[in-house]
């Protein structure tokens, strides 16, 4: 005989497993966080309800150990289908039993994949901060998008737009996704934030995908961003907002012998109150600060301490090394050659160290030498009125504020002048017709100009126009040894053209006309 446990049974094994997994989370994941992470679930007809369930679990354990509420994480869930579903917003549950029950009872919507709707349901309704589904003001926004990668439609413009006002974007592929599209989507750096998977494997990268969460929502952290050479940008979260208050940011080069691991935590960096160290001031409002004046290839530290009245923070240390110095330009390309024109590009911009860059270019091997100067914020110029079919010697130079200055050649091609009108052919249909072709350029032309005319005592003549893109016509009706002309016409006048002289059999009373 079967033996059924009582339902009250059932509810409180479910709840004890619950407990038991937040009691043995990850270090760090339990009261680490505070932001709104929205999973974009890919549930369109083409994904199975196998792959549904697997999805549905592998959200269910990656997001068993975080503490949820209002002060903590704030999870939604948003389904993709013919007409995208939000199946719960942000303020819906603040524990996890009730999370984990929604999982389970999630179906799938089946239908097209509308990715795109489901993208402007969750920038104007979830991800924007305001009550009810909205997110909160000040904190982190995460878009985790989990999809088997099949016709999600035109999804980079809608993904660029979040990313723009703040949100942070992760993909989760299950293998058939477009690489370069989905790199182009998520948030940098890519390869912390994209991940492809078999269906069956999603487990291995669990714990990847939750530090990388982890790392975007945690409530107290000092991020270093954009490091280049001379200088970095600090970002962290902004704490003081709404406060009376400020912060307080020090940093300077480790003394020999500091690590450099670029991590952020609490406390003090080493000798923050040296002589080379060097103090700024940023209002409550602000949660970025740019680094300048650094030195190349070297480990610098720098600690943010939020001063306020009203409420007692943590101090928060990072270090990072700045990159080794490369001048510019390391790289010149050509692009969009004609006959009379190429634009020549280069970089890297620099334009913290480089004060303008400088053009020289003339004809190979005994032409006259031209220059141009300009901004130290463009990376390209276009080089005009030149000579058709030659070879030039490019050079750009870099002039470096330090005065140091670097420069790097090439050699570039125009490209050989095609006639607007060349090889102009009649070709004998019957005794009253011939087909007109030749060959052409579309460029600068507004279009062609075809005139016949007859031999015979009446005089027997006839004109018309045809559109740059014509290279053909029939004329019909024509007298015997009639003479046909091709004109181009340019935006100002008509061009030279070619002519040709029809030999047709028969006496034709009629002029001729275009079939």
């Amino acid at each position: 005989m079967e033996r059924h446990l009582p339902l009250t049974c059932v509810l409180i094994c479910l709840l004890l497993r619950t407990l038991n997994a937040q009691g043995s989370a990850p270090v760090g994941v339990l009261n680490c966080c505070e932001g709104d992470v929205l999973f974009l679930l890919d549930s369109s007809g083409s994904v199975s309800s196998y792959e549904h369930s697997r999805m549905l679990d592998f959200l269910s354990e990656l997001l068993l150990p975080f503490s949820l509420g209002e002060d903590q994480v704030r999870i939604g869930l948003l389904q993709v289908g013919t007409q995208p579903r939000l199946e719960f917003g942000f303020d819906r549950f603040h524990t996890q039993s009730g999370l984990q029950g929604a999982l389970s009872a999630t179906k799938p919507l089946r239908g097209d994949t509308n990715t795109v709707d489901a993208l402007k349901m969750a920038k104007n309704r979830v991800l924007r901060p305001g009550p009810g589904d909205g997110a909160r003001p000040g904190l982190p926004r995460v878009l985790v998008w989990l999809t088997d990668g099949v016709k999600p439609g035109d999804v980079i413009g809608p993904m660029a737009e979040l990313r723009e006002e703040g949100v942070a974007v992760l993909v989760v592929s299950t293998g058939h996704g477009n690489y370069q599209v989905l790199r182009q989507v998520v948030s940098l750096p890519a390869e912390n934030h994209l991940y492809f998977v078999d269906i069956d494997d999603m487990s291995i990268i669990l714990e990847d995908l939750r530090d990388a969460i982890i790392e975007i929502i945690r409530a107290e952290r000092i991020n270093v961003r954009d490091v280049s050479s001379n200088a970095a940008t600090l970002q962290w979260r902004p704490v003081l907002s709404g406060l009376a208050g400020y912060y307080e940011i020090r940093f300077g080069p480790l003394p020999s012998g500091g690590t450099g691991s670029g991590g952020s935590g609490h406390g003090t960096s080493p000798s923050t109150g040296g002589s080379q160290y060097q103090r700024l001031v940023q209002t409550s409002e602000s949660n970025t600060i740019r680094l300048t004046g650094l030195k190349p290839d070297t480990t610098y530290s720098a600690t943010l301490t939020p001063e306020s009245n009203q409420q007692t923070f943590n101090t928060l240390s990072v270090s990072f090394t700045t990159q080794s110095e490369v001048q510019s330009p390391t790289v010149v390309t050509v692009s969009e050659s004609g006959p009379t024109s190429v634009r020549v590009s280069w970089g890297p911009l620099q334009p913290e160290t480089v004060s303008s860059y400088y053009i020289e270019y003339s004809a190979l091997p005994t032409g006259k030498l031209h220059t141009v100067t300009v901004d130290k914020r463009q990376n390209s110029t276009l080089l005009k009125n030149l000579q058709s079919d030659s070879t030039y010697l490019v050079t750009v130079s870099a002039r470096h504020s330090s005065g140091k200055e670097k420069a790097m050649s090439i050699k570039v091609c125009t490209q050989e002048v095609t006639p607007a009108l060349d090889d102009l052919q009649l070709t004998t249909v019957d005794s009253h017709s011939v087909q007109v072709d030749w060959k052409g350029s579309f460029d600068g032309l507004t279009g062609y100009w075809l005139t016949w005319e007859g031999r015979q005592r009446v005089a027997q003549r006839s004109s018309f126009y045809l559109p740059p893109n014509s290279l053909s016509t029939r004329l019909t009706n024509l007298p015997p040894s009639a003479r046909v002309c091709v004109s181009p016409i340019y935006k100002t006048a008509r061009g030279e053209g070619l002519c040709c002289t029809a030999k047709l059999a028969s006496d034709a009373s009629t002029y001729g006309y275009r079939s």
